[in-house]
């Protein structure tokens, strides 16, 4: 039996529509956060300015050995825990202070990948429902907004509003039965192994998309499943 036509994309949202921001631009701002006078790098130094910029750019790379169930994104205290956990594992200390700051200023080094707003409207003029499923401790609506394309969006499904997280396939069902589809309607697009593939336990079928570092994540393969 052939399968039934895609008309409607699950997205993710970090690594998928949009990266991390720069390594080094994320420490200067976290500096400003803190009060620190001067420049982070000539204060640090050159080497271990660059060192701390990748430690905390990367950070998030290894949350599963600290959050192995994917609760942080329940609560913002949950994901705080997590945080101070993944700092604390750093090779090289981070004071309180400076932590502390880094975690303010994480939300506004968000970038959207070049070709997330294409690939977003494209699919809108195609006429597929969109809905973004995330695991998240904020609201993503207003970054959304920010970058024009909370309104491509037909709902947004986030854990902590959810109060379950991904890989839990309640947290799609919620996005398929949001947007009036079944599973085997949709199309789920992520990057995690460990969080999308619940997408694919209750019939979605899943694109994961390796990180990137570029401007572009290749979210155009999207555009060459989904029927035009």
């Amino acid at each position: 039996m052939n399968p039934k036509p895609i008309t409607a994309v699950l997205f993710d949202f970090h690594a998928t529509l949009a990266d991390g921001g720069d390594a080094q631009a994320s420490l200067d701002a976290a500096w400003a956060r803190a009060g620190r006078l001067g420049s982070a790098e000539r204060t640090l130094g050159t080497g271990r300015y660059r060192r701390l910029a990748q430690d905390v750019h990367h950070l998030w790379d290894h949350v599963h050995d600290v959050d192995p169930e994917g609760r942080r994104d329940l609560s913002p205290e949950r994901h705080r825990a997590a945080y101070d956990a993944l700092m604390g594992r750093l090779p090289r200390p981070v004071d309180p202070d400076l932590a502390q700051a880094f975690y303010e200023v994480m939300p506004d080094q968000w970038r959207p990948y070049a070709d997330t707003l294409p690939t977003l409207t494209e699919l809108k003029r195609r006429g597929i429902a969109l809905a973004l499923v995330s695991n998240t401790d904020i609201d993503l609506r207003p970054i959304l907004a920010r970058w024009q394309m909370l309104e491509l969006f037909d709902a947004v499904i986030l854990s902590m509003e959810e109060r379950v997280a991904k890989p839990d396939a309640r947290l799609f069902q919620r996005a398929l039965d949001a947007l009036g589809v079944t599973a085997g309607q949709a199309l789920m697009v992520g990057d995690s192994p460990f969080d999308d593939p619940g997408a694919a336990a209750i019939g979605i079928r899943t694109l994961l998309l390796p990180r990137t570092e570029g401007r572009n994540h290749g979210l155009g393969l999207v555009l060459r499943i989904v029927p035009g």
